[in-house]
């Protein structure tokens, strides 16, 4: 079966765009690039670490919905954080998107592109209709 690739490359605030597909399906799982707190203009989101983990999640939900997912097909989860002291306040955001859906997760601190505090990439599994 051929890969998919799902949405336009993003277009960041410098007006360019990105050299990645937002998602790519494989057979029935889908593998979503890392999404940092960008709003539809491209610009990183301001606020703290809250804000920013809800902007990244909302993204993850726009690009899932391109293959038909939700966040209740997650089954993997990447977290980067810009800081470790962030864990417990990203953790109470994070939390409240799966429910008792959890995901398996690996977290790390790590310098982020741009000025993102948090960014998040996620595989999906979706069988195919």
């Amino acid at each position: 079966m051929p890969l998919e690739y799902l949405g336009a490359p993003p277009i960041a605030s410098d007006r360019q765009a990105r050299p990645f597909s937002p998602a790519v399906r494989a057979g029935d799982f889908i593998y979503v690039s890392g999404q940092v707190p960008a709003n539809a203009e491209g610009e990183i989101v301001v606020g703290g670490i809250e804000a920013q983990t809800r902007q990244v999640m909302e993204n993850l939900k726009k690009v899932l919905a391109l293959a038909g997912a939700t966040l209740d097909d997650v089954c993997k989860s990447t977290v980067w954080l810009q800081d470790a002291r962030d864990f417990g306040a990203f953790n109470r955001i994070y939390m409240s998107y799966f429910g008792d859906n959890k995901p398996a997760r690996s977290t790390t601190e790590a310098r982020l592109m741009v000025d993102a505090k948090v960014e998040i990439d996620v595989v999906a599994y979706k069988p195919k209709a």
